[in-house]
């Protein structure tokens, strides 16, 4: 799968999804293969709002699989540099591949035309209108932390639990069981369900 890296990248809306897929620790198959390649619009390195610096390992030019394409969110989505990457997003989207955004870049998705015709959420509605005056799926517009429209996955910045979620039941990456129980540990914070997580991965 593919994670665009970006200047000012909020390093909260993807850290709970990076820290499952790379430690693998409550798969149903621990032979799952996922690579996650970092895409950059150069393969200069970005400064993230907690201040780290990651290196890209590829530039959107170098996508050659129609993988999952993970947008997070940052403070730099209208600026040159990314619209590339928004291009490829769309094109995606039209295509019905798996995009997943979160935050700033569903604003930029909205601004580029590409949420016009497909469910979607973000911030709010306002912050669509505010930053993305092109923006015509008000429609489509759903106020709920995530939103799923076939392999569309759409986020609000303070929803980055709801969007991992979704994402790794997209996958098919842990067993029913255990995303409910991983998902209730986090939203409703009840100790009980960290021994349901705990039991689960027994079975």
């Amino acid at each position: 799968m593919f994670l665009d890296k970006l200047n000012t990248l909020a390093d909260w809306e993807i850290s709970f999804l990076t820290s499952e897929l790379v430690s693998k620790r409550y798969f149903k198959n621990q032979n799952e293969d996922v690579t996650i390649l970092k895409v950059g619009s150069t393969k200069a390195p970005i400064k993230t709002l907690g201040g780290m610096i990651i290196n890209p390992d590829i530039t959107v030019n170098e996508m050659d699989i129609n993988d999952l394409l993970i947008l997070p969110g940052a403070d730099t989505w209208f600026e040159q540099d990314n619209q590339k990457i928004i291009k490829v997003a769309k094109d995606r989207i039209e295509k019905g591949l798996k995009i997943a955004a979160i935050c700033g870049a569903t604003g930029a998705l909205a601004k580029a035309g590409a949420l016009n015709n497909k469910k979607h959420t973000s911030n709010d509605i306002e912050y669509l209108k505010m930053f993305s005056p092109e923006y015509t799926g008000e429609a489509y517009y759903v106020n709920e932390p995530v939103i799923k429209d076939e392999n569309l996955i759409t986020a609000s910045g303070l929803a980055p639990i709801e969007f991992t979620y979704e994402i790794i039941k997209q996958l098919d990456l842990f067993s029913e069981e255990t995303l409910s129980a991983w998902y209730n540990l986090y939203i409703k914070k009840e100790q009980k369900y960290f021994y349901e997580l705990m039991s689960s991965l027994k079975k």
